[in-house]
């Protein structure tokens, strides 16, 4: 067989061979075995020098020849086998559209920012106006105009965090707020000095956090949230503040809702109170939650005091009123049986995406 010849099989065999091949692996192998360097074609051209001097031209070109056609060949079949390995992916991971959809996650109200709402709503229906106050305060603020001075015992009730060095007497200046309370002297402060000799009425509910320094437990938060309602005016008794109180609470809980009012003491009002509903677990028979009492004490109240009411630009001789007070997150874990005020700021998603 002439060399001529030779090279015909030898494209022959490539051509039949690379028909059958049917994944990578095998076409690397027979890249190697027909256009490695021990490759038949190869060998051609390592006997060319040997061939007639006449014939060597006629070899090479045809030797070339077919060496292209392999190689065309091959990477012809390299590209259909990487297309049917991608049709094969495509398919094995086609999505079924038939099938339902996953819902995106949807964000939601905070708990208390809920309840928040639902209390300044009901409030703005009895006539409320909100008014918002600052959270880092003056002590004068969130004490002395409230009846509580420097050395006044119910300064003990609440420790506070104090955000100014201590001033050269060793007090301080500077506080963030215990309670919402310091808004009520800022309020009538305000109304008051639209009309210093005639000051208007007051109606105002005062949202917002309050901070006091306590040890973080399942009871405690250095943060809370707080609702504080304030009516100033001429002949504001204190049935003024329970018919207000009663109507909010059937508002708030429902129509048949029991209430009670037990004597108390804030130095900012006087007489003070603290309001309690019948247990929405047991019925007021008696459980756990209520500790077997059958109520659940949901506000404070009072009579603003004279000497706040003074100092709001308020002539107590003409003008009394009356203040509430209440916490959001109380009163939703009352509700729902909640044994840890931590769930609140914990950012746990099983707590959360349960309201």
């Amino acid at each position: 067989m002439d060399e001529l010849q030779e090279l015909e099989k030898i494209r022959q065999d490539g051509l039949a061979a690379l028909s059958h091949v049917a994944d990578e692996a095998a076409l690397e192998a027979w890249r190697v075995a027909h256009l490695g360097r021990n490759a038949p074609v190869m060998q051609v051209f390592s006997r060319l020098g040997q061939a007639p001097k006449e014939l060597r031209p006629k070899i090479g070109q045809v030797a070339n020849q077919v060496k292209q056609e392999l190689e065309a060949a091959f990477q012809e079949r390299a590209t259909a086998l990487k297309q049917a390995a991608l049709q094969r992916a495509l398919t094995a991971e086609r999505l079924d559209v038939t099938l339902p959809g996953r819902r995106p996650a949807r964000g939601r109200l905070h708990p208390a920012t809920q309840n928040l709402r639902r209390i300044l709503s009901i409030l703005g229906e009895m006539g409320f106006q909100v008014y918002t106050s600052r959270e880092v305060e003056l002590d004068e603020y969130n004490f002395q105009l409230l009846n509580i001075p420097p050395h006044h015992p119910a300064r003990e009730m609440q420790d506070t965090f104090y955000v100014e060095s201590p001033q050269t007497d060793g007090s301080y200046s500077v506080v963030l707020r215990t309670h919402t309370s310091p808004g009520q002297i800022r309020a009538m402060r305000e109304f008051s000095a639209t009309n210093p000799d005639n000051p208007p009425p007051i109606r105002v509910a005062l949202p917002g956090m309050c901070f006091r320094y306590e040890q973080i437990t399942a009871r405690s938060e250095v943060q809370f949230n707080q609702v504080e309602g304030l009516v100033v005016g001429r002949h504001i008794t204190f049935s003024d503040l329970k018919g207000t109180l009663s109507d909010f609470v059937r508002r708030m809980f429902g129509q048949n809702t029991r209430t009670r009012f037990r004597s108390d003491y804030f130095p900012f009002t006087e007489p003070s109170a603290e309001m309690d509903v019948e247990c929405f677990v047991c019925g007021g028979k008696g459980c756990a939650v209520c500790k077997k009492s059958g109520w659940l004490e949901i506000l404070g109240c009072g009579m603003v005091h004279p000497t706040v009411l003074q100092n709001g630009g308020y002539d107590p001789r003409k003008y009394s009123g009356f203040a509430f007070g209440m916490g959001p997150e109380r009163q939703i874990m009352l509700r729902h049986k909640i044994n840890d005020i931590r769930y609140f700021w914990g950012n746990d998603l099983r707590f959360l995406e349960q309201f």
